[in-house]
């Protein structure tokens, strides 16, 4: 994970976590594995959209530099990253067609299209939130998207399950999944028109300094 500050994520931090990034994924591979390559920059910070657009394209740019020298067969990988969104202390919020065109912009300079699939992180967003940026990077025509853009939301899918559940209602939990899922399965295919806020859908999920 990656830090954006005044100097911050530094070059050499860059440069380390697409070298360990790459020799994970070549080691999937050798074992026949599909490794998920997950190069997160984090939504920490007051940046800007612009900010985290550029730290973006350069962490990504180091990634597939490093996948390339450690020979990863690009077609049996995913990419797991983080949207392009202004920091969660940013005062100036982005629209979702601003982040879709944010996002896809900075795949495109990026991102091989042998790549076959893209699952983004929700990175603390709400679940409401995530679904209409993912919906609108599935919206966005500016730039061709070579690849499948799909959903891997950790916080932003469970949430509403987790709060209907409530450690009792197995029922009602499992309803809110379902129907977060159909609604991510809808913001792939960029149909997803919002309002399905579910038990805890406009809920941020954002912790500050999360730790996995």
């Amino acid at each position: 994970m990656l830090k954006i500050g005044v100097n911050t994520p530094s070059y050499q931090a860059i440069m380390e976590n697409a070298n360990v990034l790459a020799r994970y994924a070549s080691i999937c591979q050798s074992a026949g594995l599909v490794p998920i390559v997950e190069p997160e920059v984090l939504c920490d910070g007051d940046h800007g959209l612009d900010r985290c657009q550029k730290v973006t394209e350069t962490v990504l740019a180091a990634v597939y530099k490093a996948l390339n020298d450690h020979h990863v067969y690009l077609e049996g990988t995913l990419l797991k990253p983080n949207m392009v969104t202004p920091g969660q202390s940013c005062p100036n919020k982005a629209t979702h067609e601003q982040i879709g065109k944010a996002t896809v912009t900075a795949l495109c300079r990026t991102v091989p299209a042998a790549v076959p699939g893209i699952v983004f992180l929700s990175g603390g967003q709400s679940e409401e939130e995530s679904s209409l940026n993912l919906n609108a990077i599935n919206q966005y025509e500016g730039a061709p998207k070579p690849w499948r853009l799909s959903f891997s939301f950790g916080r932003a899918l469970q949430a509403s399950a987790l709060k209907a559940w409530g450690g009792k209602n197995v029922e009602a939990g499992q309803q809110e999944f379902l129907k977060r899922a159909e609604i991510n399965g809808a913001a792939t295919r960029g149909v997803y028109g919002g309002g399905s806020q579910g038990a805890a859908g406009a809920q941020s999920n954002y912790v500050k300094d999360h730790k996995y």
